[in-house]
């Protein structure tokens, strides 16, 4: 029979242990584990004292295991590497299962894609909170950027940091709306004069009018697609808004819908993280499901 001296907390002795071994320094283990260099060398003493053998023999740089102490380290490094993988592998099933999933995404998206994002999404987790952030396309780049925010949904031409990574999801082409019934609307907005109710000047949308060489006549700022529908609803003028957003929801507020050929409006729309660092496991999926609902989405006619 073998005759052991007891030893509380063996686990934390034989791991004490490892970290000295693997590193040749107690001080540098005591670093790495978080204790005090006495601390450790008192929990390697008692060690040793319960096995009746050294275990490290001294060097001018630190220390080495002796026989004994390769033989132990041969015996329990594989199994805590097998233990510490098992332990990982279901804390990153525990962390799609549960938790939250920050998510910041422009307000047109909330209309045409992220119901349909969030109810997969939910679906396949239910027993994760889905966060929404609903904001302006410099803000969702500055929520992700500062880590307020896991993953962003946002026009492309809104991210101009390096320190993002960027993923398409699906390209956005734009259509006016009007209170006015048309039967032969003109689609080069070019050439006729513009009444518009636009987001304020620091969202994508309404910089992506300036940009494609029109000058309209904002009459009203709205921050939101419901207030803009609204105002265009009473008469003040039109409004320029993917093509995407559901009739439905312009048929409420007695809308139409039409193509826009001249000039080109179409925004790409990107998913976006924070590149210096790896995603939670939550976002991964978060982001997997954001991708196949794109896939899925039908193209919009380029006019």
């Amino acid at each position: 029979m073998h005759d052991f001296r007891p030893i509380e907390n063996l686990d934390r002795s034989l791991r004490c242990f490892l970290r000295i071994a693997q590193l040749g320094s107690v001080s540098k283990a005591a670093d790495d584990l978080g204790q005090s260099q006495s601390s450790l060398s008192k929990q390697l003493t008692a060690l040793e004292q319960s096995l009746g053998q050294a275990l490290f023999i001294r060097t001018g740089r630190g220390v080495s295991v002796n026989d004994a102490g390769q033989l132990l380290l041969q015996a329990i490094e594989p199994a805590y590497s097998r233990i510490d993988t098992a332990v990982h592998a279901v804390r990153q099933d525990q962390g799609v299962s549960q938790g939250t999933v920050r998510l910041a995404t422009v307000h047109t998206l909330s209309y045409y894609f992220m119901s349909d994002v969030a109810a997969a999404f939910m679906s396949a987790h239910p027993g994760v909170n889905l966060s929404l952030l609903g904001r302006s396309s410099p803000e969702v780049v500055a929520l992700v950027e500062s880590g307020k925010a896991d993953i962003g949904f946002v026009y492309d031409s809104a991210v101009d940091c390096g320190g993002l990574s960027s993923h398409t999801l699906f390209d956005d082409q734009m259509c006016r709306i009007s209170a006015q019934q048309d039967k032969a609307p003109n689609a080069d907005l070019s050439s006729q004069p513009l009444r518009l109710i636009g987001f304020p000047p620091h969202y994508a949308l309404r910089r992506m009018i300036h940009s494609s060489g029109l000058s309209p006549e904002f009459v009203a700022e709205a921050e939101t697609i419901d207030a803009m529908l609204r105002l265009v609803a009473s008469g003040l003028g039109d409004c320029i808004l993917p093509s995407r957003i559901p009739d439905n929801l312009l048929h409420e507020h007695k809308l139409y819908k039409y193509p826009i050929e001249q000039p080109i409006l179409q925004r790409r729309v990107v998913a976006i993280l924070r590149a210096d660092r790896d995603p939670l496991a939550l976002t991964s999926r978060l982001l997997e499901c954001a991708l196949r609902i794109a896939q899925g989405l039908p193209e919009t006619n380029r006019q």
